[in-house]
């Protein structure tokens, strides 16, 4: 029996890897040893790491650090090098301790930390907020890691932080390659040399240095290839068949720089892909494209290709570049491991120095000052001492700070010696005056620093050496800028150092970060240890249009100067983007610089506006001179190519924004447009020309398309009516050869429409949808309405948990509100005039990677500014809505699930999430939320809507027994369920309603189909529980049966979610959902009333005129009064049995031609 079972267990295992190859969810922690866990600190011996097991109730139920602990973590050692694809975590079992908020690191050798990162920023992780539900997370990217540190960052209000935690993942295969910086494979080709169309070639990489060849070859007929470390950056050089030219003098045209600060002894990826001249180059998966350059589409590199350096022919150890000391990992080349075949000491792989096949542990563990205004570490020295050196390293981007301080003896009153960074140079501060050097040291790189002392004399080398006299030594040595020296000005935020520092040496002795931070030896704020957090923020460049990007610690800035654009990421464009806009100025006729698309991709250009009846926008080209065409035929005919002053994507721009555009040909000599009398002629047009897409026309002058003939023709009034035009009409021309024509310049009269035009919603169903809105890093929208109605949305799009909003909120408010994936952030504009008052207003929104504005009408505009380590990507996946509201009809059983990303801000906003009381009744009282929907039914009790947190607290919204419309609040679990009833009458009556509700803390408003404004105050009574609530449960047990329409919470708009973007993780959709149209039959009901009134009266005026004309007439003749005829209008009430209404929208111009209607 024992055999069956493992032979069944064998067949399932076997099958599930045919089934899934890929799955790579296997525990990691649940098998390792108590050894293998670490902590910065535990509260007791029951709550030590090891206890830190998902599910396990061992111990103390879990970790938990010591409440002193200013930066707890726990590091687990996962005893070899696997693929970590997921992590999920638990709080402490049996207390109310867990992490909300954690961030996460790893490292392969335990000592030097990255940081994990999404987006280019350090993730944050969602936490628990309760002690036994297990949240995982699947890690976007998967990491490769022997050592991972979990660090939390927010605690539970109810207690404190506690843990337990697993990771997932599996093994993989990993050859790896050490250099030491004298050493390098080489794999020999079985022939001289190889020919490839196509290469192929990944590895990744960590290096212990900024320089270092990683990969080369050569051939004799000048092609080459090379992969080098220049300055931490990789540069790849490659050429095919341009002969002299080698990688140290290869131009830019065969150069592509990526990555930057690649030296962080932190792994990174890299592959090189090539099919003939195309290339396509990543490093951590950011990719650039490019063509190469040379004569031929293969590659020929003869006898070798080496990895770690460029050895020189006969001489070994000889290299011409400085070699790579790092190690490789899984380095492949067309297929072949290279690594694998070394240590398998195939004949085709050669090593030169000491390549080993493990990879060495760097010594250097950097530290982190991450505030300009409060991070400093202060060492204690011996004032005994007569001398003392100073070693170090840093690494910034910061122009000026100030690095470390040593006051010169105990008297408070004594000089410092201070060195500190001022203008990217390093400064030296001391009584004899100050001493600079000359190197610029904010470029990012490691710059190193070496200075001792004595009483005699102190030297600082960095490039330069300076000598200075010295009193006595003092009794710390500060790094950083601490805000107690108040003599050091540290709360300026230039003062105080921010950056990345490591090899710390006094006298000799290098100092132990790892037991600075454990026993307190020594006195620090704001820092973090065993990492450099340095991160390059002009890679990739997100200054738009080719505005230069510098940059700080923590921020990135761009230069917009002579780029023609304004703005934080150089996004606006300084310039109009027609003719027609110099006009409205008073401009005369001139060259003008103009932007056609505005903050779009084409780049502004020069353009003659020609003020005249109309604007005209000109444009010439490069052959305005009359043209002589010699010895062209049929079969050989005479070709002209034109160059435009403009591009072609600006042409077709300016062709397709104008009301049309023309060109006169002037025939000067001998022209024959048609030639059909020519003898030589069969019918064929002996000239044409082609149009913008391409196509070949054969009309001139103004004719129809597809017609032969000129103009002339078409008005009858050609000189010779034999031709059908007046230059075929010459009989002389058959026998002359030599003929001359001028084209002229092209002319695009403004299209008034184009740039100014309008839509009219006439009901809040109507709506416009166009493709996703492209607004990942960028995206500004300006707009003009005018409307009588209380809210609305002007536009909407939705992503999987993105989304950008821009709406009409109250009469005096507007918001613009957009979601990266972290929260929603609102802008919001107060008008002090109403809005909704009939008149053109105008609204400007612009959202980019920097900040986000919103203006109305001459208002200040509303600012702001995105914090440096947030998301920065907009991802929207589904249409644009423009005027959107959506509706949908429920059956038995159906139903709609929307997670919220961000805790229910209507039973706890985010002061009272911060504060360790819990839910009490003054964090209610700051708490608010905003409700709204529309819903259709016949059935009751009937749930619509509730919204609860894990806490069980919950509002709900429903129909009663008896129809009426009942809101209930718990908002503390001790205190009873209360209920709010607006309205007694039903409103199961089969009409369409609207519903408000706004609480801001114990206010409640609440609005019903656009009437009365119902207001009460929340009152919670000192006892009394209800936790069955009976008729709740009642009505959630029979749903809701029949239409909800524009349903919103808050900022959420889960309706909408569910039916236009239904793959989003937010949305669970149970039973049957269909799209319905019962908002469109509430706003008709409404506006058809109006329209029905308006309708009526203005056909009963019509016919009356109609019927007095015919009565004056009728008395003209007969001089008898008849009796006027009698005309009634009867309204019909539309419900959900009659075919659906139709949304009413009109495309039109907005002046004199136009009509508005108003909802």
């Amino acid at each position: 029996k024992a055999a069956i079972k493992w032979l069944h267990f064998l067949i399932i295992f076997l099958f599930s890897l045919y089934l899934y190859p890929d799955y790579c969810e296997d525990p990691l922690v649940t098998t390792l040893p108590p050894a293998s866990f670490q902590n910065s600190s535990k509260l007791s011996d029951r709550r030590s790491p090891h206890y830190a097991k998902l599910n396990r109730r061992e111990g103390g139920g879990g970790w938990s650090p010591n409440g002193e602990d200013q930066q707890p973590w726990l590091q687990l050692d996962l005893q070899d090098r696997l693929k970590v694809t997921s992590i999920a975590t638990q709080g402490r079992w049996g207390s109310s301790d867990w992490v909300a908020r954690y961030q996460l690191q790893y490292s392969d050798s335990g000592r030097t930390w990255r940081p994990y990162r999404q987006e280019d920023v350090i993730w944050t992780f969602t936490g628990n907020s309760d002690t036994d539900t297990v949240v995982q997370h699947k890690l976007p990217h998967s990491i490769r890691t022997q050592y991972m540190r979990l660090l939390p960052l927010e605690g539970s209000p109810k207690g404190g932080m506690g843990l337990r935690l697993e990771a997932y993942g599996c093994t993989y295969k990993s050859d790896v390659a050490d250099f030491d910086g004298r050493s390098a494979l080489l794999y020999r080709f079985n022939q001289k040399s190889t020919s490839t169309v196509k290469d192929v070639i990944s590895l990744r990489f960590r290096s212990h240095q900024a320089e270092g060849v990683l990969v080369h070859g050569e051939g004799q007929r000048g092609d080459f290839l090379t992969l080098e470390l220049q300055k931490g950056r990789l540069i790849l050089h490659l050429n095919l068949g341009e002969r002299k030219r080698r990688p140290q003098s290869a131009g830019r045209s065969s150069s592509v720089m990526l990555g930057s600060l690649l030296d962080d002894h932190h792994w990174h990826s890299v592959q090189i892909e090539r099919f003939n001249k195309h290339v396509n180059f990543t490093v951590d998966g950011h990719t650039q494209h490019f063509r190469s350059p040379g004569q031929e589409d293969t590659l020929e590199i003869d006898y070798e290709l080496s990895f770690g350096g460029i050895p020189l022919p006969g001489k070994p150890g000889t290299f011409l570049h400085e070699n790579f000391h790092g190690c490789i990992e899984n380095l492949n080349y067309n297929g072949v491991s290279v690594i694998d075949m070394a240590k398998r000491r195939k004949p085709q792989i050669y090593t030169v120095g000491n390549v080993t096949f493990s990879c060495s542990e760097s010594s250097s563990v950097a530290v982190t000052f991450l505030s300009s205004t409060g991070s400093f570490l202060m060492l204690p020295a011996d004032h005994s001492m007569e001398s003392l050196s100073v070693r170090l390293q840093f690494r910034t981007w910061n122009q000026e700070g100030l690095l470390f301080s040593i006051p010169l003896s105990r008297d408070p009153d004594t000089i410092n010696l201070l060195l500190q960074l001022s203008q990217a140079r390093l400064l030296l501060l001391l009584s004899g005056g100050p001493q600079n050097s000359a190197q610029n040291l904010s470029d990012g790189q490691w710059h190193s620093i070496n200075r001792g002392f004595s009483l005699c004399n102190l030297v600082l080398v960095v490039d330069v050496v300076f000598d200075l006299k010295d009193s006595k030594l003092g009794f710390s040595i500060i790094l950083g800028c601490p805000l107690f020296q108040s003599d050091f000005n540290c709360e300026n935020p230039n003062k105080g150092y921010q950056g990345c520092l490591r090899l710390l040496f006094i006298n000799s002795h290098p100092v132990n970060f790892l037991q600075i931070q454990q026993e307190s030896l020594s006195n620090f704020s704001q820092i973090s240890f065993d990492v450099c957090n340095i991160q390059d923020r002009c890679l990739p460049n997100l200054c738009e249009h080719g505005g230069q990007c510098v940059q700080s610690w923590d921020q990135f800035y761009c230069d917009c100067s002579e780029t023609g654009y304004t703005g934080a990421t150089c996004h606006n464009s300084i310039y109009e983007r027609s003719c027609e806009a110099f006009r409205k100025t008073g401009s005369q006729s001139s060259a003008f610089t103009i932007d056609l698309d505005g903050s779009g991709p084409l780049e502004h250009t020069q353009v003659d506006c020609t003020m005249a009846d109309k604007v005209w926008t000109v444009v010439g080209h490069d052959h305005m001179r009359p043209i002589d065409i010699r010895g062209s035929t049929p079969r050989s005919p005479f070709v002209l190519i034109f160059n435009y002053t403009i591009s072609p994507y600006h042409l077709r721009l300016l062709v397709t924004s104008s009301e049309h555009c023309q060109q006169e040909v002037r025939y000067l000599k001998n022209i024959l447009i048609l030639g059909a009398f020519c003898p030589f002629s069969d019918g064929t047009p002996l000239s044409w020309w082609l149009d913008r897409d391409g196509v070949k026309r054969t009309y001139w002058g103004g004719f129809l398309p597809g017609v032969q003939q000129c103009s002339c023709s078409l008005d009858g009034n050609c000189r010779d009516m034999n031709y059908f035009c007046n230059c075929d009409a010459d009989q002389d021309t058959c026998a002359q050869f030599v003929f001359q024509h001028a084209v002229c310049f092209l002319a695009c009269p403004s299209a008034a429409g184009f740039f100014w035009n309008s839509a009219s919603f006439y009901q809040e169903s109507t709506y416009l949808h166009f493709p996703t809105l492209q607004a990942e890093l960028s995206v500004d929208i300006s707009l003009f309405f005018k409307t009588s109605a209380l809210s609305g949305v002007f536009l909407e799009n939705l992503g999987v948990r993105d989304f950008i909003r821009l709406e009409l909120s109250s009469p005096y408010t507007v918001n613009f509100t957009f979601d990266l994936g972290d929260g929603p952030i609102i802008l919001t504009v107060h008008s002090p005039v109403a809005l909704n008052d009939r008149q053109w207003h105008y609204i400007r929104a612009e959202r980019n990677v920097k900040e986000a504005s919103l203006q109305v009408d001459s208002l200040p505009p509303k600012l702001n500014e995105a914090p440096s380590e947030r998301p920065y990507r907009l991802q929207l996946s589904s249409q644009l809505f423009v005027g959107a509201q959506t509706s949908a009809s429920f059956e038995s059983g159906s139903s709609v699930l929307y997670t919220l990303q961000e805790p229910f801000s209507g039973i706890l906003n985010e002061e009272a999430r911060r504060s360790p009381a819990g839910f009490h009744d003054a964090e209610v009282t700051k708490s608010q939320e905003k409700v709204s929907f529309g819903f259709l039914t016949h059935h009751v009790p009937a749930l619509i809507l509730t919204a609860q947190t894990v806490d069980q607290h919950y509002m709900a919204v429903m129909l009663t027994s008896n129809g009426s419309l009942q809101i209930r609040y718990l908002l503390n679990k001790e205190k009873q369920t209360e209920t709010f009833s607006p309205v007694s009458s039903s409103l199961a009556d089969g009409r369409f309603h609207w519903v408000k509700i706004n609480r801001k803390g114990q206010e409640l408003l609440v609005q019903v189909s656009f009437n009365t404004v119902f207001s009460c105050s929340i009152i919670f009574p000192v006892s009394g529980i209800d936790i069955t609530d009976k008729e709740l449960v009642q009505a959630g047990l029979r749903g809701f049966i029949g239409c909800l329409s524009s349903v919103q919470f808050n900022q959420a708009t889960p309706l909408k979610a569910a039916l236009q973007n239904s793959q989003s993780p937010l949305v669970t959709v149970i039973g049957r959902l269909e799209a319905s149209s019962c908002g469109t039959v509430s706003s008709s009901n409404t506006l058809s009333d109006t329209h029905t009134r308006s309708g009526v009266v203005a056909a009963v005026v019509f016919i009356t005129l109609c019927a007095l004309a015919f009565i004056i007439r009728f008395l003209y003749r007969h001089r008898r009064t008849p009796a006027p005829p009698v005309i009634t209008g009867k309204m019909h009430r539309p419900s959900m049995e009659h075919p659906p209404y139709r949304a009413a929208l009109d495309l039109h111009k907005p002046n004199h031609d136009s009509k508005e209607y108003y909802i």
